[in-house]
């Protein structure tokens, strides 16, 4: 499980949050949504215990497995050494990986399909390939926790499909806790069990995915008309995405 309990932080004269309270069980997965300054990102470092908090408290296993919003690196590591780095909490500060490390790695990399990048440059790769790599290092810290910043922030739209469709396979085997954050509703609603809106004046809202990210409450959160859209998957199964009012193509 992580959360916040009654958390507020304060920059300067200005609070950020307030009274904040949530908390995400092993087995559900909840998005965090807000424009640019709002606060999803100071919640998330909060919960991670980047942030000092000005009140209340955080709750948090001792390893967390965190992907940041950004994969940049110059670093010549290869790709299987990066996804090892992520058992270095395990392995203490004089410690070294061993074989079984090693195949934690392997069977990480295995599980977001990157297998073939191990031997390669991180640096080398492209940014949806990091992202995956980045995920992996995560997994392999064996915790049941996992926090994402923004994952899909910088992905195109193939390579966002298919991260969000790992996070779903991850969701649905129902063995750890998933908190992400996100500019775009429709992760929210793709993946999602539950969604915290960071409100204007501080205040949030948090509830299943079904009934917070709805077009009355994302026109609170972001100050722009929104839309139900009807979508025919490619399973046949109707689905619902959400659009601001200016989307669309112009009339002739």
């Amino acid at each position: 499980m992580i959360g916040l309990n009654q958390a507020r932080v304060r920059f300067g004269t200005r609070t950020i949050f307030e009274n904040l309270s949530f908390s995400v069980p092993r087995g559900e997965c909840m998005a965090i949504l807000g424009p640019n300054g709002r606060g999803k990102t100071t919640a998330l470092r909060s919960m991670l215990g980047f942030q000092r908090l000005d009140g209340g408290e955080r709750q948090a296993p001792a390893i967390v497995g965190y992907v940041p919003q950004t994969a940049s690196s110059q670093a010549s590591y290869t790709v299987i050494d990066v996804v090892v780095m992520g058992r270095a909490a395990s392995l203490g500060l004089f410690g070294q990986p061993g074989p079984e490390d090693f195949g934690d790695a392997r069977a990480a990399l295995e599980r977001v399909g990157a297998s073939r990048f191990a031997a390669e440059r991180f640096d080398h790769l492209s940014g949806g390939e990091r992202q995956l790599v980045l995920l992996a290092r995560a997994l392999a810290t064996g915790s049941d926790v996992l926090v994402l910043d923004e994952p899909g922030a910088a992905l195109d739209l193939a390579n966002q499909q298919r991260l969000l469709g790992l996070l779903d396979g991850l969701r649905q085997a129902r063995d750890k806790a998933i908190v992400f954050t996100t500019h775009d509703p429709n992760h929210a609603l793709a993946i999602a069990d539950t969604a915290l809106l960071m409100l204007p004046d501080a205040h949030a809202l948090k509830g299943p995915v079904h009934e917070v990210v709805t077009p009355e409450h994302l026109e609170r959160l972001y100050g722009v008309p929104m839309r139900f859209v009807a979508l025919s998957g490619s399973d046949g199964v109707a689905q619902r995405a959400v659009l601001p009012a200016f989307a669309g193509a112009r009339a002739a």
